[in-house]
């Protein structure tokens, strides 16, 4: 059994469990706190950065794009249509595309600020930048996901899915990152109702149960967290 270093409120770690989830593929969850730096895990991750998936007697493959990659490579061929990175030379294009969009400029925008200002800094010492949230950043933030909800309503009034007709790595993607932000119940749901709408499907899939089923670091999810009707 292969095993994922991650941490629950990592969306980058949401993304790649929703992946394997996805391929049915079990794995051994084990927790890090990277802000810790503990040394066996830069051991493994020089990059100290969630999440990591190690194979036995394989190099550990850090990095959400990296272990898409990976996946796809060592899994995908035997999903046939139910593939998470298409065949097709352009529609890989527009999935890793829309897949970059949301784990590089939706965490840069959104969900990195948000988890980091209203989550994260509680738990950290201040020596590795824990205190006080950084309210500028969150009323940024706040800001920033209107124009991404839009996007997201936009593409799938073109589409069924994001990137095209079937549940792809840009679904995923953004469905991780956008849990984070509803744990914490930033996600203004009623400006966007396509996006809502997909959103409620994406997070109704068998893959997104044991997500949904967490609480973390003490702090309660937003009422619309798990609710699939919501």
């Amino acid at each position: 059994m292969m095993t994922l270093f991650h941490h629950p409120f990592c969306a980058h770690s949401r993304f790649v469990r929703l992946a394997l989830g996805e391929y049915g593929i079990e794995v051994r969850l084990v927790e890090e706190q990277v802000w810790e730096r503990r040394k066996e895990f830069l051991m493994i991750n020089p990059a100290g950065t969630t999440p990591v998936l190690v194979a036995e007697g394989q190099p550990a493959v850090p990095g959400a794009r990296i272990i898409a990659e990976y996946l796809d490579e060592t899994f995908g061929s035997e999903r046939g249509d139910d593939r998470l990175l298409p065949k097709g030379n352009g529609a890989r294009v527009e999935v890793r595309r829309l897949t970059d969009w949301f784990n590089d400029k939706f965490f840069t925008e959104v969900s990195g600020p948000l988890a980091t200002e209203r989550f994260y800094r509680r738990l950290m010492p201040a020596s590795a930048g824990g205190g006080a949230p950084d309210t500028d950043v969150i009323r940024a933030a706040r800001h920033n996901i209107r124009y991404h909800l839009a996007y997201i309503d936009w593409l799938v009034r073109q589409r069924d899915y994001l990137a095209g007709e079937r549940l792809s790595y840009a679904d995923l993607a953004a469905a991780a990152h956008l849990s984070v932000v509803d744990y914490l119940g930033e996600v203004p749901w009623n400006d966007e109702e396509m996006a809502k709408n997909w959103y409620a499907r994406v997070k109704s899939r068998p893959s997104f149960r044991p997500i949904l089923a967490e609480r973390v670091g003490g702090i309660p999810p937003s009422p619309t967290y798990a609710d699939l009707d919501f």
